[in-house]
């Protein structure tokens, strides 16, 4: 059923989410264990988020059948239906990298601090990917009926779960402690979710240079990040080759990249990068070591309301950016 076993850890991620909101509903923790719970799935959205991301340019499936269910119990795990993945993700951001049709360019952020920057990377580019997917939506309600039915069904599904997890939390353990379990389980864990998404597109892409063949991208090679965040820290080569299944990239990674990138941009672990680059000494730097110059702010252009005769959501799109429920 699988096109790629690897993708045994994918679903065995999905129903670790699924088994520790079973535990936050129905189990009487003692009260130093809330912080911990509440921290390991956080961190299960996000792996869960960038399960969402690798789900959308390669399906888990072989069945288009199990590809739409599996896109269903997915969307809860971090709180946005994957359907909508597409049109930021796959349709601007790597179409249209660091350019005023990315939503998610990095020259969005100025402040002088680069921990705001990081901090705040969501909130800026959010509003932006919000009107795009509602665009999109509205076009693939006719171009592509199929698909805005599956991204419906997302919806609907996402709303059964939050009403699902606040009626149990709230029936086993009362209004107020149910609505703490609720906000620590489920809402926070969302949003971190979606906030660590969209931030580590700062991290891969934020001074790199996006004209470069190869040059375009931050990698972090390190066994144990990878194990978690399936192999994403291999960015460069999901840009150049997007459909390419997560468990493949590592290979193409070295042959591919490594001989023609600059060897800056490709760093072992991620965490030294973070405390040098957010911390200490907390500069914008670009990866050859010069700070990052920001120039006149640049207004966001239109791909959207062209779609009907762009080919968005047609089969080149399809094979060259990733799949579509």
């Amino acid at each position: 059923m699988l096109r790629y076993s690897a993708d045994l850890r994918t679903i065995a991620f999905v129903f670790t989410y699924y088994a520790l909101i079973a535990v936050a509903i129905t189990v009487a923790l003692p009260t130093w264990a809330f912080f911990p719970l509440m921290a390991v799935i956080c961190f299960l959205s996000f792996f869960c988020a960038v399960i969402t991301h690798n789900t959308v340019h390669v399906p888990v499936f072989r069945s288009r059948v199990l590809n739409q269910i599996f896109q269903l119990l997915l969307t809860p795990t971090y709180g946005h239906p994957v359907s909508m993945f597409v049109p930021g993700h796959n349709l601007s951001h790597h179409k249209y990298l660091q350019t005023p049709k990315d939503r998610m360019r990095t020259d969005k952020m100025r402040f002088r601090w680069n921990l705001l920057n990081q901090l705040f990377f969501n909130v800026a580019v959010g509003p932006a990917i919000f009107k795009d997917n509602a665009a999109y939506a509205r076009v693939m309600r006719t171009k592509r009926p199929r698909w805005y039915s599956q991204l419906m069904m997302e919806l609907a599904f996402y709303a059964l779960f939050l009403v699902a997890t606040v009626a149990g939390m709230i029936a086993t353990w009362g209004f107020a402690a149910g609505m703490t379990r609720w906000i620590m389980f489920v809402f926070i864990p969302h949003q971190y979710g979606v906030w660590g998404i969209a931030g580590i597109n700062f991290v891969q892409h934020d001074g790199c240079d996006p004209d470069h063949p190869y040059n375009h991208s931050r990698n972090f090679t390190g066994k144990l990040v990878n194990w978690f965040t399936f192999n994403n820290g291999f960015h460069g080569i999901h840009h150049q080759r997007p459909t390419l299944h997560w468990s493949l990239t590592p290979e193409a990674h070295e042959k591919e990249m490594v001989p023609n990138m600059d060897a800056r941009l490709n760093l072992t672990a991620l965490l030294p990068f973070l405390f040098t680059q957010y911390i200490f000494p907390g500069r914008r730097m670009r990866y050859d070591g010069t700070p990052v110059v920001v120039g006149p702010a640049i207004a966001d252009e239109d791909w959207v309301p062209g779609a009907a005769t762009e080919g968005l959501g047609d089969a080149k799109n399809d094979e060259e950016y990733g799949a579509m429920a």
